[in-house]
């Protein structure tokens, strides 16, 4: 038998270099959703001209792609738990690219919120599939950071495919900058194809099986801390440019800026996630909801100082990112026969969390409470997040 050339990869160095390969063929689905959701916002002038209506009218447009997620995340996950991953992932971004090419044919309002509302269908099965698919390519102690991984294709969209789409929307129009977010969809599919390796679906699943995971409490406690805790961020986030403006004296042209600095710290919480659930994923999701309570309480006390409201704005940006996939992975510990399911909900549990947040937001802002007051209001749902995973911890340990 001859030598092994001393150029070959060990056999457990090639699988982790192959799983590598896997995830980021995941991760830039997730580049292409975060694209698509968040570009929508900067294009809002453009699409209102393009269809013929006022921007108040296009911004039920952002409300149908959130009803699609929402709708989407758990039928398909369920729909497709008995088929093969790579094969659910696959139609799941061939939906996702039609609906966004369709967008070249469209000229007025309703069928583009049709299309919308179809583009959002994919969003929440496909994160909450890939992050099935990552966790289970990697040893337990990783499965975090897998989950993390996928997830940080949709915090690098917020640094460089919203800022790029929406410049492209401004100058060649939003229906070709929605094409080239399908023209994404179109690669990941390739990608998923070639670099996912197959995984065979639940033999056993069905929409029964998959349902149990809801008669379970731990599952609908981890789906509150997200709904509730993450919350909190989007009171802030959904009204953060005139907040920068009016609090922290900052000029328009300088927020795209400091919100790609967002996106920054949001890509490096995700990126560090994995460490931090390494001493326990409750325990990881308490200390994130105390720090963002923290944060959230002095936010708005920080802006007038230049450099610090900076570096807060980074924060506030990283401490979220970090709680996402500790949630996924927890929603997938405790739901046991309906991970697909569970996993697909934290997303559409997001969604809710975003229309929460901003729907109390608005509320002190009409009352006249000024731009300082939606990050107090956060500071609310974040105690309140704190008290639901303290509730879960407190059942965890009976159980035990």
């Amino acid at each position: 038998m001859p030598p092994a050339s001393p150029l070959a990869a060990p056999p457990h160095q090639a699988s982790r270099r192959h799983a590598g390969l896997a995830i980021l063929a995941l991760a830039v689905g997730g580049f292409a959703i975060g694209t698509t959701e968040f570009a929508s916002m900067g294009m809002l002038p453009e699409i209102a001209r393009g269809v013929g209506i006022d921007i108040p009218t296009a911004g039920h447009l952002i409300s149908a792609y959130a009803l699609g997620v929402v709708v989407g995340a758990p039928t398909l996950a369920v729909l497709g738990s008995r088929l093969p991953r790579r094969r659910v992932l696959v139609a799941l971004m061939a939906l996702f690219a039609v609906a966004h090419l369709a967008s070249l044919l469209v000229t007025s309002y309703w069928p583009l919120m049709l299309v919308r509302f179809l583009a959002g269908l994919p969003h929440g099965a496909y994160f909450g599939i890939a992050s099935l698919v990552a966790a289970s390519l990697v040893d337990d102690r990783r499965r975090t950071q897998a989950v993390s991984n996928v997830l940080m294709g949709l915090t690098v969209a917020n640094i460089v495919g919203v800022p790029a789409a929406t410049w492209l929307g401004q100058v060649l129009g939003w229906q070709q900058s929605y094409a080239v977010v399908g023209v994404l969809g179109l690669v990941t599919m390739a990608a998923v194809s070639t670099l996912v390796p197959h995984q065979p679906g639940n033999p056993g699943a069905s929409v029964r099986t998959e349902l149990t995971a809801l008669r379970r409490p731990q599952v609908w406690l981890a789906l509150a801390i997200g709904t509730v805790g993450f919350g909190g961020m989007f009171s802030t986030y959904a009204y953060i440019s005139p907040t920068l403006q009016q609090l922290g004296g900052w000029s328009a042209s300088t927020v795209p800026w400091i919100l790609s600095l967002y996106g920054i710290g949001s890509t490096t919480g995700a990126a560090v996630a994995g460490r931090v659930a390494r001493h326990g994923i409750l325990r990881g999701i308490a200390v994130l909801l105390v720090l963002i309570a923290i944060l959230l309480a002095v936010y708005a006390l920080l802006l007038p100082y230049a450099v610090v409201g900076l570096a807060a704005t980074f924060v506030l940006g990283m401490l979220p990112s970090m709680l996402v996939p500790m949630l996924q992975t927890r929603l997938m510990d405790v739901a046991h026969e309906g991970q697909s399911l569970a996993a697909a909900l934290n997303h559409s549990t997001l969604n809710v969390a975003n229309a929460l947040g901003a729907w109390l937001g608005s509320l002190v802002l009409a009352a006249g409470w000024g731009y300082a007051w939606p990050s107090r209001v956060g500071v609310v749902l974040a105690v309140l997040g704190l008290a639901v995973t303290a509730w879960s911890a407190v059942l965890q340990r009976r159980s035990a």
